[in-house]
């Protein structure tokens, strides 16, 4: 581990001006690439004390072995040429940050005497307009066959083309009227320009003028009594209506917009894009990618619209780009992504409107992605029992933990104390074994509270086996079913660091276990802490690799109790708040009230009844329905009640009706 102090730069040896800097390791590998206004202060910030950095930086600056700067003219020059070598170099202390996907575009080679139009995939090219990106090839396929009967233009390879032109005969598209067959002639090269011209002006979201062209020319042929030539326009029109309908218009301005969503964990984020143009979603693009530091939102909008646009021509970059939070540099950025569109891009975060409800829409679709990914991770056989043989190696255990056991606290500012149990067996969530705790001693700190869970888990668990005249120790005679606590796990994980670590070993010194692991894993970074491991004391703890599948396995045991902790801490603050709420109305005792709670399962429904709804829970008069809806919307239930359907007084507040 290096010490920044031998090789931190003379002072005033750093310029003032813009720059781009890297920091490079002992065998001269770039390890992070970074940009600043002014490069003295950002790299001095660097070796400054090193126990006031963040500890993601800590380890970059003690890894790395040198650094060195290049000077730039502008912010804008420095934005470009960091993005450019973080692509270059792939430095692992920078945001893993990329694509790994191919995605399909509708493409269109207007450069080219005859223009094509055809599936593209990989990087953009001058002389071609790009429509998309798809999901899926066939997609493309689908709404281009669809077109040509409408715009019959060239779809044919260049030997296709030059082979028809040769023999001086059309291939089949030519012959069924999908191809205006300029390869012999039948139009001009001026002709053929047309009908791209006007390909390109429905994909670009002039649709409503072609359409009506089309009904009226139907409606002439009709008039002339050429009704064959009426039906052919008839299939033309329906075959633009079928393009449209799977186009639906989201933002009736005809904004041109690209709509990012962003969800990210400690681990991993998951992007969706919508490409909108005139108003209308034409394609969509998504993916998950590792993190490889603590990054904020504005960091990772950067980093994605730098990702994205870096390499793109100038089609392909919109006039609006709608994010759910502003860059970090919003002015580089913006005048960056303007320079290489050749006009204005704004970068804006929609607040209300059709614009924020699509940003909502993207985001649920990043939501969706991310849950598919861990699914089909958790559910992959070959990682699952990799990640148990990691967690193994990594904790020094003797043989792969088959159940794991997390727990987690839940409180609100000390008050309505929880937590929760979780079990994993062989990497997958056990849910008939989740437990739910309700902590006694309310009051005490989230390390109290862990010692009292692992207290009252593993008192349990010696009375299950302290049992005697069962042929089998951990199932129920009378039920056949397993009871509760019977099994010991092999690994014990808290959600927290050294100090609940402590409290939980102390609780299993206490009674006398052995021969049972434990951990804690620190959300902030993914650290590992073992029993014996004591920050204050100098200790360092284990740190797995972030793409390691034994680190994954732990978050997701981890984030599963967090959740279930935080589900049981609502539901029981629901129930006080109800009870702080219901106790001043006269005549609602503890009966009344859990038939409410039993109705509507939770306050908010409570609060969403009207007085017709709440009397027809049992026991539930008009005067007692009319006092509670006053209680939970106004929150103060003392006074007179009002009949809300009479206006007349149906409670004076003293109980008498």
């Amino acid at each position: 581990m290096a010490d920044p102090a031998t090789y931190r730069p003379k002072p005033g040896e750093i310029p003032t001006e813009p720059g781009v800097y890297r920091f490079r390791d002992a065998e001269r590998r770039v390890i992070y690439v970074g940009k600043a206004k002014s490069l003295r202060p950002r790299l001095s910030s660097y070796f400054q004390d090193i126990v006031h950095l963040h500890p993601r930086t800590q380890q970059m600056v003690t890894t790395a072995a040198s650094v060195e700067w290049t000077v730039v003219g502008t912010e804008v020059e420095a934005l470009a040429l960091e993005y450019s070598w973080i692509k270059e170099y792939d430095p692992r202390f920078n945001v893993k940050y990329r694509d790994d996907k191919s995605y399909p575009w509708l493409a269109v080679t207007v450069g080219e005497e005859f223009p094509r139009v055809q599936v593209m995939r990989g990087a953009q090219r001058k002389g071609v307009r790009y429509f998309g990106p798809y999901g899926h090839a066939w997609a493309i396929r689908d709404t281009v066959d669809t077109l040509l009967r409408v715009f019959p233009m060239r779809s044919c390879s260049a030997g296709v083309f030059r082979r028809s032109k040769a023999i001086g005969r059309p291939c089949l598209l030519g012959d069924i009227g999908k191809c205006a067959a300029p390869c012999v002639g039948r139009v001009s090269a001026e002709e053929h320009r047309d009908i791209v011209d006007d390909f390109l002006a429905f994909m670009g979201g002039q649709t409503a003028g072609f359409t009506r062209r089309i009904e009226q020319q139907m409606r002439d042929a009709a008039g002339r009594q050429e009704y064959e030539l009426a039906a052919k326009y008839r299939d033309d029109l329906s075959a633009l209506q079928r393009v449209l309908e799977k186009q639906t218009v989201v933002l009736g301005d005809g904004t041109d917009a690209d709509v990012f969503g962003f969800v990210d964990d400690p681990l991993e984020v998951a992007v969706q894009i919508f490409s909108v143009r005139g108003g209308r979603v034409r394609g969509q693009r998504g993916w998950v990618a590792d993190k490889e530091d603590d990054a904020a939102l504005a960091d990772l909008v950067q980093h994605a619209l730098m990702t994205l646009y870096q390499d793109a021509v100038d089609e392909a970059i919109p006039k609006q780009v709608l994010v759910p939070e502003l860059p970090a540099d919003l002015d580089a950025v913006e005048a960056l992504l303007s320079e290489q569109r050749g006009g204005p891009v704004r970068i804006r975060v929609p607040r209300r409107g059709d614009k924020r409800r699509l940003m909502e829409t993207v985001e649920q679709n990043a939501k969706q992605a991310m849950g598919r990914h861990k699914l089909k991770r958790s559910g992959d056989l070959t990682a699952r029992s990799l990640a148990l043989e990691e967690i193994q190696a990594a904790l020094g255990l003797p043989e792969p933990p088959l159940r794991i056991e997390c727990f987690d606290i839940s409180n609100l500012q000390g008050t309505e104390i929880v937590a929760s149990m979780v079990v994993f067996e062989d990497g997958l969530a056990r849910k008939s074994e989740y437990r739910r705790f309700t902590v006694r001693h309310q009051g005490q700190s989230d390390v109290a509270a862990m010692h009292e869970v692992i207290t009252r888990r593993f008192e349990a668990y010696l009375r299950a086996r302290d049992r005697q005249g069962d042929e089998e120790p951990g199932i129920d005679p009378e039920t056949g079913k397993p009871r509760k606590f019977a099994y010991a796990p092999s690994l014990v994980v808290v959600d927290g660091g050294p100090p609940q670590v402590a409290a939980a070993q102390a609780a299993m010194d206490e009674l006398g276990i052995t021969g049972i692991a434990l951990c804690g894993l620190a959300k902030k970074l993914e650290e590992v802490w073992l029993p014996d491991t004591e920050s204050t004391d100098g200790g360092d703890p284990v740190i797995l690799p972030r793409t390691s599948e034994g680190l994954y396995l732990l978050q997701r045991v981890r984030d599963e109790a967090h959740r279930f902790a935080i589900s049981h801490h609502r539901t029981r603050r629901s129930k006080s708040m109800v009870e702080s709420l219901l106790d001043p109305i006269p005549g609602l005792g503890d009966t009344r009230r859990k038939a409410l709670m039993k109705q509507f399962g939770s306050l908010k429904r409570l609060r969403a009844a009207t007085a017709e709804e709440i009397e027809a829970v049992p026991g539930i008069g008009p005067a007692t329905a009319e006092s509670i809806v006053r209680a939970l919307r106004d929150g103060s239930p003392a006074g007179p009640a009002i009949d809300t359907r009479t206006g007349e007084i149906i409670d004076d507040g003293e109980g008498s009706t």
